[in-house]
Formats: C-alpha cells, structure tokens, sequence
C-alpha cells in the first residue's frame, strides 16, 4: 500500500509468527443476516444458528440486532417505538477454519434454508494462549519492547 510522502503510519509493526503452542490458523468469517421473526425449526433462526454451531464444536459465535437498515427490497427498517416488531435484521457471525464453514454450510443445504451470508478470508488465533487454547497467531513487534508505542512506528527499512 503507497502513502503519500510524509504521511504518517497508521498500520500497526505487527509480525505474526509461529507460537510454540500451535500455528496462524487461516479461515474466514462468515456473517449471517436474519430477520428477528425468522423461524427456524420453531426457534428464532439466530439463536437456531447460534445452537447449531455451538453443536457441531464450533468455538463462538455472536449474534447482533441492528438498529436500522435496509433489505433488497429497499425499504428503510428503524429500532423505533412504530416500527412493526420482527423487521430489523439479525446478524450471525463466526470465524472459521474451512472444515468448520463446509460442515456448517453443508448443514444449512440439508436443512434448505435461504440465508443471505457474507464470507471474508480471515486469519485468526488467540494472543497468549492457555493450553486448552486452539491454534493462536502471537502478534510480537519488530524490537523486544512491545509497546504499543513500538507497534505503531514505522519499520525500520
């Protein structure tokens, strides 16, 4: 990425390495958008979605209501006191390896739902990890201080 000359760095020095207790783990991040009053299997379809991936070993996800947005059919939705109940989206959103996203897709086919989801190539891990942690990504800057001051300077070319 260019910068104009003299401007400052606002990208961390951040190097991602190997830790001794696993690896960067590659996947992505998916997100789900539900409306409130979609069902699924006589459940709202979020908290359906949230128990399906909790089932199948999934390690998190989060749901979140919007306050406003709006649909392909172009019609602005607000959290407001008129507004019908059930018309704001929903978000689903996990991370996850690419094992983890075919067995839940693969679900969601058997299951035939229509779902609109986003899906962004993502890398992931945990920053210092215990032993009952996955895989992590270790984030160390360029000199041993790791400050957050030394994080935002510029490398040393």
């Amino acid at each position: 990425m260019s910068r104009s000359p003299g401007a400052p760095d606002t990208e961390p020095n951040v190097i991602l390495n190997k830790d001794v207790k696993g690896e960067i783990m590659q996947g992505s991040f998916y997100r789900f958008y539900v409306h409130e009053d979609h069902r699924i299997h006589h459940r709202p379809a979020w908290e359906w979605l949230l128990a399906v991936a909790n089932k199948q070993g999934i390690r998190g996800g989060s749901a979140f209501k919007a306050i406003a947005g709006f649909g392909r059919h172009h019609v602005l939705h607000e959290a407001s006191f008129f507004e019908l109940a059930g018309s704001l989206a929903v978000e689903v959103e996990f991370i996850l390896t690419d094992q983890e996203a075919q067995a839940l897709l693969n679900l969601l086919h058997q299951e035939k739902l229509r779902l609109f989801y986003a899906r962004t190539p993502a890398t992931f891990g945990v920053i210092n990890p215990d032993t009952k942690d996955p895989p992590s990504v270790v984030a160390t800057a360029s000199d041993e201080t790791g400050s957050w001051e030394s994080l935002n300077r510029n490398p040393p070319t």
